[in-house]
């Protein structure tokens, strides 16, 4: 059995540079790779470009890299409630390229199934289209969008296996699986890491194949992006 476990998250990051291009899951403030992004802002690398659906909250996910000037483009699908976010983008500090939510994932699944390039309805006729390719099937149009080129994809899973086998958990089962092995190297962080063959295998979300570094994660934070109350 091939192992995939490194000893802690200095490790798993072993190889990131300033310039480089990451995927990152989450959906909302639910499945971000919280000891990633943190490693990530002690290391201080620079000039990246982030693939995500969003940008998590002001001092919270990928904010905490966003007000440290670290991002210099964000690809994602929403600003949601990222204040800073929204502030770099409207200032033209961050270069933002906005893409419809399921081609955001369409476009991670095509990296991560090996196809070059997909073709989607979405956003014909609009700005999303300008400059691409087109093509008509069935009396459709559809507009073709390439798969993402990325050097490191960062997931957050729930339980995980030392041969890097992945169960998601709820609303992080978004955009965390199809990022794995959608980039040349697929880092996992989880809640709980355990023995190859303890995890029921019609249970796993994600195979090892698709992994080449885990690590159990720690201090998690149970955020509520939006709390409401009955007064």
């Amino acid at each position: 059995m091939i192992r995939k476990t490194v000893e802690n998250v200095q490790e798993a990051l072993n190889g990131v540079k300033d310039g480089m291009t990451f995927m990152l899951g989450g959906f909302g403030l639910s499945g971000i790779p919280e000891n990633s992004i943190s490693e990530l802002v002690r290391l201080n690398v620079k000039n990246l470009t982030c693939i995500s659906n969003n940008a998590g909250v002001d001092n919270f996910g990928l904010g905490l890299l966003l007000h440290k000037k670290q991002i210099d483009k964000m690809v994602s699908s929403y600003v949601g409630e990222n204040a800073e976010f929204e502030r770099q983008m409207l200032s033209e500090e961050l270069e933002v390229e906005l893409i419809p939510q399921g081609t955001l994932a369409a476009r991670c699944q095509a990296a991560q199934q090996g196809y070059p390039a997909i073709y989607t309805p979405a956003g014909y006729g609009t700005e999303v289209a300008e400059g691409k390719e087109t093509r008509e099937f069935d009396g459709k149009h559809y507009v073709l969008e390439m798969a993402f080129k990325a050097d490191f994809a960062f997931v957050k899973a729930w339980k995980g296996d030392k041969a890097g086998n992945l169960i998601f958990k709820g609303t992080a089962r978004n955009f965390n699986p199809l990022m794995c092995g959608a980039a040349t190297v697929t880092v996992a962080e989880v809640e709980e890491l355990v023995e190859p063959g303890e995890l029921d295998p019609n249970q796993i979300h994600i195979p090892g194949i698709f992994v080449q570094r885990i690590f159990e994660g720690k201090n998690y934070e149970k955020r509520i992006e939006k709390r409401t109350v009955r007064s």
